[in-house]
């Protein structure tokens, strides 16, 4: 009862509906593509500046928050302005004709790619780690609670906190909706999305990711690729498919210097 919601354009500022006839019970502020954190650091200060406790949150796609509005989002960090950033994440401009985006993983078909996307995937929850800024936390929609709990801690933090949530989408990934949430586990289970937090300079894996840290209690990586459709010149190629391994090989790598304290502080 007391939070309002920024959504910029994307899926959600579609499907939410228009007033009274909306989906979400709480006020929403629907805004440009690159605006979203800029228009909610300024709600931020307005309530501050009122003397009223609401939480602002903002609900972005990957392409509104890694592409298109990241120099607000990265402003807003820079600021440590007290909102909620929540960055849906299905890894490419689904809203629009699922072109790629900054967040479309290596390998992956998209209208824009048709033969696979040949750069890596920006490693947004680690750049947003580099600002400095007191929470950042990845959640899927696979694990639900692990995001409800990570959510509801967000909100008890003043300053900008970073929640990264992966949300599989089957038109854009092409696999069967009824497989959504194993392939959301599977990203998990294979180490290709680690769950964990980094909260004020701490980093802890969340128990899900925790029981795959070592690299043999893992599911082999093209469990989860042979699920989707978008992957199919990865698993004909080896040598893309030993790419795709080796960047999550080094992302584990750079999660345990984090773990250890030893990676470079802002």
């Amino acid at each position: 009862d007391k939070a309002v919601l920024v959504i910029p354009a994307g899926c959600s500022s579609v499907i939410q509906g228009i007033a009274p006839r909306s989906g979400i019970n709480f006020p929403i502020l629907n805004i440009v593509f690159a605006s979203a954190a800029s228009a909610a650091s300024g709600m931020a200060a307005a309530f501050e500046t009122m003397g009223k406790d609401y939480q602002v949150v903002v609900w972005a796609g990957d392409g509104g928050t890694a592409d298109i509005g990241f120099q607000a989002l990265s402003g807003a960090a820079e600021r440590n302005d007290n909102i909620i950033y929540i960055c849906v994440d299905n890894e490419a401009y689904m809203n629009t004709g699922i072109q790629r985006s900054g967040l479309t993983p290596f390998g992956a078909w998209t209208t824009t790619t048709w033969t696979g996307k040949t750069e890596k995937k920006k490693p947004l929850p680690f750049i947003m780690i580099a600002h400095g800024v007191p929470y950042v936390a990845t959640a899927t929609v696979g694990y639900p609670q692990d995001f409800i709990e990570k959510l509801r801690k967000a909100a008890s933090i003043k300053g900008l906190k970073y929640i990264h949530l992966h949300a599989p989408c089957p038109v854009g990934w092409r696999f069967d909706p009824g497989l959504t949430v194993k392939v959301a586990q599977l990203a998990v289970q294979t180490g290709a999305f680690p769950l964990f937090e980094y909260e004020n300079g701490k980093f802890r894996l969340s128990p899900y990711s925790g029981m795959v840290r070592d690299p043999k209690r893992r599911a082999p990586l093209i469990e989860y690729l042979k699920l989707q459709g978008r992957f199919q010149t990865v698993l004909k190629d080896p040598e893309k498919l030993k790419g795709l391994q080796r960047e999550l090989d080094e992302m584990w790598e750079w999660i345990a210097l984090l773990e250890k304290g030893l990676a470079p502080r802002p």
